[in-house]
């Protein structure tokens, strides 16, 4: 039985990963390097400081910086970032996002979100979505990165349900395996050939419906 869905935020019900990339390679080319998108891919699903290892790692200099250093950098990012964020609207919910939320509510489906981001709580309030969530868990709520399974655990306790009854929605490679380690069932979203271990995928929301969701799981 699904009790309840729990959404991972970036490239799942907005699309904030552009932000955050636009962000990451501002600082990169303020340290003398540049970053690609492909390099970007490594970031989904992973904490900010451990984002910032990589890139820095990408750039050949991670290293060179003290740990006081590094916590400068990681806040200088996250302050573009949330000037971007800031001027998010309800347009940049992903296609077919709000219908799917509204049905599952309907159906009597808990609601949770399970979140890398500190901002995942003003990125819902922008979007115009916050209202259909029955729990928020966000990086600042939790100790361990994806694939560890802290984020999706809280998800499921906050929401009263046994990780057996929740499916995870996803988009990075960190994310299937914290869902898998957290005995949840978990949709693969997006084309990512990084998601083959979930348990279903699909391209996106538009024509995904609560009945579709339950006969594939």
């Amino acid at each position: 039985m699904i009790r309840t869905c729990i959404f991972d935020l970036d490239g799942v019900l907005v699309d904030t990963a552009r932000y955050h990339y636009l962000a990451w390679r501002r600082l990169a080319r303020e340290l003398g390097f540049d970053f690609s998108e492909e390099q970007n891919e490594a970031l989904k699903g992973v904490s900010r400081m451990a984002s910032l290892d990589i890139l820095l790692s990408c750039g050949g200099v991670r290293d060179k910086f003290s740990i006081l250093e590094k916590e400068e950098m990681a806040a200088r990012k996250n302050g573009w970032y949330v000037e971007m964020i800031s001027r998010m609207t309800p347009e940049e919910v992903l296609p077919g996002v709000e219908a799917f939320l509204t049905e599952a509510r309907r159906v009597g489906l808990k609601i949770a979100l399970g979140s890398a981001s500190r901002n995942a709580p003003m990125i819902l309030d922008r979007t115009g979505i916050a209202h259909f969530f029955d729990a928020v868990v966000d990086g600042s709520m939790i100790s361990a990165a994806k694939p560890d399974p802290q984020v999706f655990l809280l998800g499921a306790q906050l929401t009263g349900s046994a990780p057996v009854e929740c499916v995870v929605f996803e988009d990075a490679e960190a994310g299937i395996e914290a869902a898998e380690r957290a005995g949840m069932r978990s949709v693969g979203v997006g084309g990512s050939p990084t998601l083959a271990r979930a348990t279903i995928k699909i391209d996106g929301f538009e024509g995904f419906d609560v009945a579709k969701m339950k006969e594939l799981l």
